[in-house]
């Protein structure tokens, strides 16, 4: 679990809670069912309306995919892929075959699996692109998805305040002004309850996956820059400069860290 994606969550709804206490009101002088069905439901059939079944299906997936701690350690990666190269000089490519087992990536045991099969280095550049540009699709529904939720969620807002100022208007049109205070809230309500949708969950999440997506395109990238230089038969310190070059400056101390020396 991601703590910074969960905890900011919390962190904002308690801050909203703890604000809507500082004004005097109670948690639940907020609480209306109608403005909920109204906005959350809503924002979600629309997005349903605007989406395709594979990508509902997956719906889990996505929102998951968001709160997930990244799997892949860059620094081990590369570290890992300066071995394969070390060994495939030293002892030929066929070496690498029973390593393939102990590969937890798909993505990275697909490449070294073509390699070891002596497929020519252009279509193990263009299978294994390919696979990125799919992941990246997915990712994309993904994001597209929240995105659409995002932009929704505060525009049914804006229809359920507009259902609670008709509201408030028959009221007023039927002689009971007590009733006019209790409409407005109503009507407000709805428009809360789109913006804190949009603006402390979807968006958020939307833009969580952005970034969750551009650090998985990097490591694939990494994978297939390994995988070529491998197969190529690259000195094993370009491959580690070449790889190395992927990570900021500061991280690639780590990487020294991680490969026991300088």
């Amino acid at each position: 679990m991601d703590l910074a994606s969960l905890g900011g969550l919390i962190l904002g709804f308690v801050l909203v809670m703890f604000g809507t206490i500082q004004a005097g009101l109670s948690p639940l002088d907020i609480l209306n069912i109608p403005s909920v069905f109204i906005t959350f439901g809503g924002g979600a059939a629309a997005s349903i309306i605007s989406s395709p079944m594979s990508r509902l299906t997956n719906f889990a997936n996505y929102t998951r995919f968001a709160f997930s701690p990244q799997q892949t350690d860059v620094a081990n990666l590369i570290v890992t892929l300066v071995n394969f190269s070390e060994r495939a000089r030293r002892e030929g490519l066929l070496s690498l075959e029973d390593d393939l087992v102990n590969l937890d990536e798909p993505f990275l045991r697909k490449g070294i699996q073509l390699v070891v099969d002596g497929t020519d280095p252009e279509l193990v550049r263009n299978i294994l692109e390919t696979e990125m540009q799919n992941i990246a699709n997915r990712h994309g529904d993904g994001i597209k998805f929240w995105g659409d939720l995002g932009f929704y969620f505060p525009a049914f807002g804006m229809i359920g305040t507009l259902i609670g100022l008709v509201q408030m208007l028959k009221n007023l049109g039927a002689g009971d002004p007590g009733a006019i205070g209790s409409g407005m809230a109503a009507a407000l309500i709805t428009t809360l309850y789109g913006s804190l949708g949009s603006n402390l969950v979807a968006l958020p999440i939307q833009r969580k996956l952005q970034l969750r997506d551009g650090d998985e395109q990097t490591i694939k990238a990494i994978m297939i820059e390994g995988i070529l230089s491998i197969q190529s038969g690259d000195n094993p310190r370009i491959v580690k400069d070449k790889l190395s070059s992927f990570l900021a400056p500061a991280d690639r101390s780590q990487l020294d860290e991680v490969a026991g020396g300088p």
